[in-house]
């Protein structure tokens, strides 16, 4: 029998809460770490970096406690400053005081960096490093030293470059991380260079550290990983200033799931936490108010979705034609989207995922993708508007229950002076018809739309029970047609409180009307959805 390969352990480094933080428009509160370093935890990431204690008082507040975790908690700092001791340097200080485990120093690799930003001596630098690292080693503390701009210093001083990974080596450091500062470099220079490292310093004490300025950031990981490394730092989603960090959301299953790694290495995050990976991702979106990338691999809405008619029939029949791992695996789904380019496979996938069977020589199908085509042609997209594709099939199939009529509405945007500036609002009245009954609602809101949303959701008499939890969380518009005569596609997408999110869409050559036929397919397509779970209820 065959013995089996012992895997060697590579260990992930989570900076989403230092680095992430950089990223333009992004500020976390103290709870926003406490949540997301929980859900990194249970992920099963080895290292997480809390952020920068000192520098400012969340920080300092996040540090001064040590949260629930199984990971490694690291907090994130200079060395000593030149001209002080390591005894009288208040970020230093502020570092071994800290409730982590483990502390990370940002250290000089690029003799050109030491001459102009730190304004310093190379010797100075070295011993800024031994001394901090032998510091934080006598208080306890586990250490890294990430060896900032060192490809960039690597090809500019080779052997200084190297003495300042020694250095950190030799101190005691348990990671000398290698960091690609500025995003530059290639991933076969990365390769080349961490194999020269590792010829100096056990490949299980070298980490990588990669941005994103070339795009190449997860390859550039996973070269380091070729050569030798064992440690590999990203973020969630690859935040991080600039173009980003390495982005552990992809790099966690590319480990997981292509043979090259998942037959050599193992890491800590399980195959069961793997399928949780989409919810993590988005979960983090949600928290920054950010609406996640649909195309991002692995976990983006449009990762395993298929448009074209040939291509659905392909994936349908069997999936491993256009799909490399499994949906399922990383907790997303397969979408086959309905479009101007869909076929008659495109209509069945996507009604089947919604809940609809219908046989692929029903005669109704035929009706129902001439309906999408030559809606499309109008300027609506189904394809990023499920819900509304949901409604136009159920009555296009003859299957979609009434519930109310728009008798009219009205929208008005004023501008209100005072003392204290200008106040900017919009006022709107609905009138509707539940059952017979004429019901006229009004609302004020921050603009137009929100005003029309307030005011369509305040009464629907019988059906109000079911919307009241009902919230808009995403509004875009596009123009479809140029000119004067142009066409306005509006998108939005709601939510409840059961996390449950839909997409609708509405086109006018006003922007206003687009906005409430999407606003008014959202409730009808919740209501749809909780009056048929009710009935489902009440006939058990």
């Amino acid at each position: 029998m065959a013995k089996e390969r012992v895997k060697e352990r590579l260990t992930l480094y989570d900076t989403t809460l230092r680095d992430g933080a950089q990223t333009t428009g992004v500020d976390f509160s103290l709870d926003d770490k406490r949540q997301i370093a929980a859900m990194l935890d249970d992920l099963g990431i080895d290292y997480i970096e809390g952020g920068y204690p000192g520098a400012n008082p969340l920080d300092t507040e996040f540090f001064a406690e040590r949260p629930k975790l199984r990971a490694r908690f690291a907090a994130f700092g200079m060395t000593r400053r030149q001209g002080r001791s390591v005894e009288n340097d208040p970020g230093v200080a502020a570092l071994l005081d800290s409730a982590a485990d483990a502390v990370t120093f940002v250290a000089k690799s690029w003799d050109f960096q030491v001459r102009v930003a730190l304004r310093s001596t190379e010797e100075d630098n070295l011993e800024a490093v031994t001394q901090s690292v032998k510091a934080a080693v006598a208080r306890g503390k586990e250490v890294a030293v990430d060896c900032e701009h060192f490809f960039d210093g690597f090809k500019a001083n080779r052997a200084y470059a190297l003495a300042c990974a020694m250095a950190a080596y030799d101190a005691g450091a348990r990671w000398i991380v290698l960091c690609d500062t500025n995003g530059g470099a290639l991933p076969n220079e990365v390769e080349a260079i961490v194999a020269e490292v590792v010829r100096h310093i056990p490949g299980a004490r070298v980490g990588v550290h990669c941005h994103d300025d070339t795009g190449q950031a997860v390859a550039n990981s996973l070269a380091a990983v070729r050569a030798g490394a064992r440690q590999i730092q990203g973020t969630l989603n690859g935040l991080g200033e600039r173009c980003g960090n390495a982005n552990l959301t992809t790099i966690i299953p590319t480990l997981l799931l292509k043979g090259e790694f998942s037959e050599r290495f193992e890491i800590g995050v399980t195959q069961e936490k793997l399928t949780h990976l989409t919810r993590v991702s988005h979960a983090l979106d949600e928290l920054l108010n950010r609406a996640p990338n649909r195309h991002a691999p692995y976990v983006g809405a449009s990762a395993f979705a298929t448009k074209a008619g040939i291509h659905a029939s392909a994936v349908l029949t069997d999936p491993r034609t256009y799909e490399h791992v499994t949906p399922e695996s990383v907790g997303n789904m397969r979408r086959v989207l309905v479009s101007d380019q869909a076929g008659r496979s495109n209509i069945v996938s996507e009604l089947a995922r919604l809940g609809v069977v219908l046989d692929k020589d029903d005669p109704r199908l035929a009706r129902l993708l001439d309906e999408v085509k030559e809606k499309e042609a109008q300027g609506y997209a189904y394809e990023g508007a499920d819900a509304s594709f949901f409604l136009l099939a159920k009555r296009v199939l003859g299957e979609a229950p009434h519930f109310f009529d728009i008798e009219r509405y009205s929208v008005a945007v004023d501008r209100r002076f005072s003392r204290n500036g200008e106040d900017k609002g919009a006022e709107a009245i609905v009138k509707i018809t539940v059952h017979g009954e004429s019901r006229i609602s009004a609302a004020e809101g921050n603009g137009p739309v929100n005003a029309l949303d307030l005011a369509l959701r305040k009464d629907l008499g019988a059906y109000q029970r079911f919307i009241e939890d009902v919230r808009l969380v995403d509004y875009r518009v596009r123009v479809f047609q140029g000119g004067t005569d142009a066409v306005t596609r509006v998108l939005v997408e709601c939510a409840d409180a059961h996390g449950a999110r839909w997409s609708t869409v509405g086109v006018s050559a006003n922007v206003i009307d687009a906005s409430f036929e999407a606003l008014v397919d959202a409730i009808n397509y919740k209501l749809l959805v909780s009056v048929r779970q009710t009935e489902h209820k009440k006939a058990f």
